[in-house]
């Protein structure tokens, strides 16, 4: 009788074991990994536990999970979050999940109508963040001629044959429209406004006191791609730089400048002490680099314009790749005049010159420079010769498609080469500038920042595991569509999107970041 109800006790306890055992078990647990959290200095390891899309726990100890992910020799680090991502479909979110990337926003361009943006991607099931601004530009061509605007990127490159909405001075009245038409996309959500300046640099110097205006009424950044790029004055980089900085002083607007490496080219020692002194002085500014010495933008941009174009930004048609192939001037010729909105590479810096490296590496290490990619669209030749955008769920992306290799690099090559190759950046600080630095630029006004970009419990889990002895940038400017390697898992709300080093294919854990609407 004593060994029955020993026996049944002993059964009791294990069944009592196992039930809390099980209540205490973590959706995910990430064992053993170098964990860093660039917030709290956190570098250590430690295993870290995933429940309902959030960190759980982070500890020293062993910790119970239904998956556990073995991390040993790997680093933990919040997700990679990109404010510069044109390429906003399927495939372009599945090449940056490949690079620890789980938040990509479309910022320094936006579209315009916000709402409609945001349904048609929130029908897509997508795998990684998403997000957009209010595009001034949109606003702009919509104005200029006289029609609504649409949130596709063939609305603006349709809109590259034309000159009046990138040259000329709006009036009263299509000053008002294009300041009502970003107004109701801060309304509809966006994250802010897009400010592409660069591609319709003949606009007022009120037209963009405006737009800073607007920013700071509704408390938001706006996001620039400055009006100018070039080293020879007037209309220099240097220029365009001091007329943000001046509009971020006076209205108080927080002003975000886009890659100033690529705006600023061999000026830009120059460009970074205004940088340097306007913070110094408390001017709300931010500002972001991609590790890359060339830069992607359509050939009939209006930079490229004018008798004095070449001299200015330092090139000739084979600064010009289209393709896998260096321009000619016969087909830089044509392609400005008969297909102005074709995207082509155009190289600003050389990296193989230690001087033109130098430089490269000045905008990126800059501790007051984030990354971002500024991610360009995938696209191929169709039967015509013309270059369309691929907008296709094919994985691996179809043979033949090709981007700037940013687009499928820029994080890992941060990792590779300014980590573990050069050493010029530590692996907290490179983190710090992939993650927390750009969830930090966007939290006073996006609250669901707040969450991201840091490896704290409640944190919201999107995560990257990666290798940092292999992981690397495989795309190259010959071909780009080659997706990085050396990551073995990434996290997006606490769903697996790369796993053992592969891309799940249908992974839905993409959630909108999204500004609150309004009436």
């Amino acid at each position: 009788m004593f060994l029955k109800n020993a026996l049944h006790s002993s059964c009791t306890f294990a069944i009592l074991v196992a039930t809390a055992s099980a209540a205490l078990a973590n959706d995910i647990v990430i064992m053993n990994g170098r964990v860093i959290d660039p917030e709290t200095g956190l570098d250590a390891i430690r295993n870290v536990a995933i429940q309902d899309g959030r960190i759980s726990a982070i500890s020293e100890f062993p910790l119970e999970g239904n998956i556990v992910v073995d991390a040993t020799g790997h680093v933990v680090s919040p997700g990679f979050i990109d404010l510069h991502a044109h390429g906003q479909s399927i495939g372009d979110y599945r090449m940056q999940a490949m690079q620890g990337v789980t938040t990509a926003l479309e910022l320094e361009s936006g579209v315009l109508p916000i709402g409609d943006w945001y349904d048609g991607q929130a029908s897509k099931k997508l795998p990684i963040n998403y997000g957009a601004a209010a595009g001034w530009t949109y606003g702009r061509i919509a104005t200029f001629d006289n029609t609504d605007p649409l949130a596709t990127v063939e609305f603006f490159q349709q809109a590259q044959a034309e000159n009046n909405w990138k040259m000329d001075v709006a009036d009263p009245a299509q000053s008002q429209r294009i300041l009502s038409l970003v107004e109701q996309g801060l309304k509809e959500g966006g994250l802010g406004i897009g400010v592409n300046a660069g591609y319709a640099p003949g606009y007022g110097q009120k037209e963009y006191f405006a737009l800073a205006e607007l920013a700071n009424e509704y408390g938001v950044a706006t996001y620039t791609h400055v009006r100018y790029a070039s080293v020879i004055e007037p209309q220099s980089s240097f220029e365009a730089l001091k007329e943000l900085i001046s509009n971020a002083a006076i209205t108080g607007a927080h002003m975000h400048i886009c890659h100033i490496n690529s705006t600023s080219m061999a000026d830009i020692e120059a460009t970074l002490a205004l940088v340097e002194e306007a913070m110094a002085r408390g001017i709300n500014i931010t500002v972001e680099a991609y590790p890359y010495g060339a830069a992607s933008t359509v050939v009939g941009a209006a930079m490229f314009t004018g008798p004095d174009w070449r001299d200015r930004m330092q090139s000739t048609s084979e600064n010009f790749q289209l393709g896998q192939d260096r321009m000619t001037e016969d087909q830089l010729a044509d392609y400005q005049k008969n297909k102005p909105g074709t995207f082509i590479t155009w190289h600003f810096l050389d990296e193989e010159k230690s001087e033109d490296l130098a430089m490269l590496d000045r905008s990126v290490t800059h501790p007051a420079t984030l990354i971002a990619s500024d991610a360009t669209f995938w696209s191929y030749f169709d039967d015509s010769g013309n270059i369309q955008t691929y907008t296709g769920d094919e994985w691996p992306l179809p043979d033949n498609v090709f981007a700037h290799p940013r687009s499928a690099g820029s994080y890992a090559k941060i990792l590779r080469s300014y980590v573990r190759e050069r050493g010029v950046l530590s692996m907290s600080e490179a983190i710090r500038k992939m993650s927390l630095m750009p969830a930090q630029t966007l939290e006073d006004f996006v609250p669901q920042m707040k969450k991201k970009g840091r490896i704290q419990v409640g944190m919201d889990a999107d995560i990257v595991v990666f290798d940092p002895q292999t992981v690397s940038d495989k795309a190259t400017y010959d071909n780009a569509n080659q997706p990085a390697v050396g990551v073995q898992t990434v996290l997006v709300n606490g769903g697996f999107v790369v796993r053992d080093g592969a891309l799940v294919l249908d992974a839905p854990h993409g959630q909108p970041i999204r500004r609150e609407q309004m009436q």
